[in-house]
């Protein structure tokens, strides 16, 4: 597949609270195809911790493995 599924973009920012909900969106995606851009960004709101992951759709053959 070249491009994603259900018109998704090339290029996604995943965010929320660390937590398994949004371990679960990563692999999701990871699932669908697309691969980790770098590491994930890490904040505190002073209550949680906020992670930021960025994803990206493989364009190149030898991007998709």
């Amino acid at each position: 597949m070249t491009t994603p599924p259900d018109g998704l973009p090339r290029y996604r920012v995943l965010t929320g609270p660390d937590d398994a909900s949004f371990c679960r969106r990563v692999s999701e995606a990871l699932d669908l195809g697309y691969r980790l851009h770098e590491g994930p960004a890490l904040t505190f709101d002073g209550e949680n911790v906020v992670v930021a992951q960025a994803v990206v759709w493989p364009t190149g053959p030898e991007e998709r493995g």
